[in-house]
């Protein structure tokens, strides 16, 4: 999550999010040693208790709401997030999903004075936020749990009567457009640009949350209204009320004061989202930059959560398995000193989320390093390269981190929100289950399926005298993924 004028990175991995690397392999280690000590696994409660804290009801007007109970602590946080985000974004709206969040929080009917909203929500004391993924906007309030009427009441008014008046238009663009700069000085973020536009081509537009310079200068009070109009609708949103609540009040809460959002047309009738066109065959970026170490990120199409759901659960665990630093392929490519580092990563998306490979190594050692590294991913779909033993600690750990996310309230309506607009709620009331049920046969199938001989996309971070001496070329960087 990000401040209000922040810029949210695709880095969620599974439920709870991609965790730092390092923090994720200690907590992997414990694991194993946790289920060789005999911890009990609380998969198959997972949906169970689950289902005694979440709660739902559809509105009249076609407005979800979840309510989850959690008594902890006498707060609340109310969340309303919309099916929007870049995936929505033809070329000509590139980064304006992102604009539009930075718009939420401006003038309205009820508020139309600059900044009288936030002042209203500072007033309150409540900690108010916003972020734009991919899949994704959210918006919402944490506050004390005797506030939840005014923090709905607050909340809904963003959605009911927006201004988007011009001299407000013009003061958040510039704010985006200095993120835009921020981001533009990190070669990493430049390599993510260049190999993003190889990976996704002419649907560029509808992964690039940042979007584009000239799209964002060149906006109008009209696109705001626009996306306004076709995406929040309460049909294409879910209202989430999680903290210390009373189900019944907090339903009934929802039901009086929601009510006025008018349903709209369905936005996905109106404006199908295009598909990502399939890659033909393996790219290269070589990006030269003054770096202390060369960074290589490697990309593949991986599955879609609505079409191939099956395949998410066993791309989680097969990245789980990999990542684990007590596994082949970790000894063989960093416990060997090839690499100082290498990750496998799926990000969980509806329209085509990538598969990641990424690592740090040295100029000298950067072409054995890639082959090391591609044919570990090669050997991953041969019997016994992963073994059912494995398994066992890494659902162990998705277990937990799972059951544990579901402690902070604030926290949790967000996860419940990101899966709600990019799976659907069910998806996640059964995914530690669904997890439980993989083998190493499952992660062979998908490995099959969506990495091992299929086209992908690399992109190489290099200093400009480094890429010189070692003659690195980006027809190479292909000819290395040719299938053997």
């Amino acid at each position: 999550m990000l401040e209000i004028n922040g810029r949210p990175r695709a880095t969620a991995s599974g439920l709870a999010g991609k965790v730092a690397l390092a923090f994720g392999r200690l907590v992997a280690s414990l694991l194993v040693v946790a289920v060789l000590i005999g911890v009990p696994n609380t998969s198959e409660a997972q949906r169970a208790q689950l289902q005694k804290v979440v709660q739902r009801r559809t509105l009249a007007n076609g407005l979800e709401v979840i309510v989850i109970e959690n008594h902890g602590v006498p707060l609340v946080t109310t969340e309303v997030t919309v099916r929007n985000g870049a995936f929505t974004q033809s070329p000509e709206y590139a980064g304006l999903a992102h604009l539009y969040e930075h718009m939420f929080f401006k003038a309205n009917d009820q508020f139309p004075d600059t900044d009288e909203y936030i002042d209203e929500m500072s007033r309150l004391g409540a900690v108010f936020n916003a972020s734009t993924r991919e899949e994704q906007v959210n918006y919402y309030l944490t506050l004390s749990a005797d506030s939840l009427e005014t923090g709905l009441k607050l909340l809904v008014t963003g959605f009911l009567s927006p201004k988007f008046r011009a001299d407000e238009l013009e003061r958040e663009r510039q704010v985006v457009i200095g993120e835009y700069d921020r981001n533009e000085s990190s070669p990493f973020f430049r390599m993510e640009q260049e190999t993003g536009k190889k990976l996704y081509s002419t649907q560029w537009s509808r992964k690039n949350v940042i979007g584009d310079r000239d799209v964002i200068l060149g906006t109008t009070p009209a696109k705001m209204r626009a996306i306004q109009q076709l995406y929040y609708v309460p049909n294409n949103s879910v209202l989430i009320i999680a903290g210390d609540v009373d189900p019944v009040k907090a339903f009934a809460l929802a039901e009086r004061i929601f009510s006025p959002w008018k349903r709209g047309d369905d936005p996905f009738v109106k404006a199908p989202v295009a598909r990502i066109p399939a890659l033909t065959a393996p790219q290269a970026v070589i990006l030269e930059e003054n770096v202390n170490a060369i960074t290589v990120l490697i990309q593949w199409h991986g599955p879609s959560v609505r079409r191939d759901e099956v395949s998410t659960f066993a791309a989680d665990v097969y990245s789980d398995v990999l990542n684990n630093p007590q596994s082949r392929f970790q000894k063989k490519l960093v416990d060997s000193g090839l690499w100082q580092s290498a990750g496998v990563n799926y990000y969980t998306l509806d329209n085509t989320g990538p598969i990641s490979v990424s690592g740090q190594t040295t100029p000298e050692r950067l072409r054995e390093a890639i082959r090391a590294m591609l044919a570990e991913l090669r050997a991953s779909v041969e019997p016994g390269y992963i073994v059912a033993q494995e398994l066992e600690a890494i659902k162990a750990n998705r277990a937990l981190t799972t059951e544990l996310g579901m402690e902070r309230s604030s926290e949790f309506a967000h996860t419940i929100g990101f899966w709600w607009s990019v799976s659907g709620l069910e998806y996640y009331m059964n995914y530690v289950d669904q997890m439980a049920t993989r083998t190493p046969a499952d992660l062979q199938r998908y490995a099959s399926k969506y990495i091992v001989g299929k086209p992908f996309v690399i992109g190489v971070v290099i200093p400009p005298a480094d890429r010189r001496r070692i003659n690195l070329t980006e027809r190479e960087l292909v000819l290395m993924g040719a299938p053997k």
